[in-house]
């Protein structure tokens, strides 16, 4: 990653969400920085890429929902928006970290199997199960009502990019030394990840009120998300010695998935 140039050691907020959507979506936006202070502003600002992502899915999935279609469409396609919105670099990544682990390998094997461009049987369970929870759920919470279904949307998305924040945090290092899990690795320092988190679940709260117990229930359901991601994140460590490009795509695919699931429970 390139240094700063003089006097630019902090990057602003406006480089921050570019980088952010840049990186993170195929929104047409320049990434006017890539040095270390960009992505840690860009890396805080994940969860305003997760905004974007979730208001363009929960556009699409209501407008069909009011159109007459099923819940169980409107569920589908609300999973679907996201992943064009993404190339489809988050489940990749999730397929990947899924074979990866599976492969039972030692960490330097297994990097070098998540680095291929086919996708092993571990990937592909991995890949249906995930597409099929989260499409379900979605479902579940579109047939309780088009508000449901929008706010899941969102929340789910959110969430995942936070878990994001949450893994480019100091002390995680990068499991190898290319690409965007290197960039981003260790960017954040923990209060401002803490921060972010934090400032996503109140948004959480807010998105159930005025009733308490869906407030309450968002709440939990996106403290899941992120809690199963840094069970997810301990164990890569573990495993591969540090984070990767793949493994922030698993993270946010996890989180995500979890937080629709519970929100169905909650």
């Amino acid at each position: 990653m390139n240094s700063p140039p003089p006097g630019a050691e902090r990057a602003s907020l406006a480089e921050g969400v570019r980088f952010a959507l840049g990186t993170l979506t195929l929104l047409p936006v320049r990434v006017t920085r890539w040095d270390r202070p960009a992505a840690r502003r860009g890396m805080e600002c994940a969860p305003l890429a997760g905004l974007v992502v979730g208001l363009a899915a929960s556009a699409v999935a209501t407008a069909l929902l009011v159109c007459g279609a099923s819940a169980l469409l409107a569920g589908a396609v609300a999973v679907a928006v996201p992943a064009v919105l993404t190339r489809g670099l988050h489940l990749d990544g999730l397929a990947d970290v899924a074979d990866g682990l599976g492969s039972g390998k030692p960490a330097e094997e297994a990097l070098r199997i998540m680095k291929r461009s086919d996708i092993g049987p571990f990937g592909v369970v991995t890949l249906v199960l995930v597409l099929l929870g989260q499409a379900a759920a979605l479902a579940s919470l579109y047939g309780a009502g088009w508000a449901a279904g929008a706010a899941g949307c969102v929340l789910a998305a959110l969430t995942g990019r936070t878990a994001l924040t949450l893994a480019a945090r100091e002390g995680v290092p990068a499991a190898r030394s290319g690409g965007l899990g290197a960039a981003v690795a260790g960017a954040v320092p923990r209060t401002g990840a803490l921060l972010v988190a934090g400032a996503v679940l109140v948004l959480a709260a807010a998105s159930g009120l005025p009733d308490p117990g869906r407030a309450l229930g968002a709440v939990a359901a996106a403290a899941l998300g992120l809690g199963a991601s840094q069970l997810l994140l301990r164990h890569c460590l573990r495993r591969f010695g540090g984070v990767t490009g793949d493994v922030f795509g698993a993270l946010a695919e996890t989180a995500a998935t979890v937080t629709l699931v519970a929100l169905t429970v909650l």
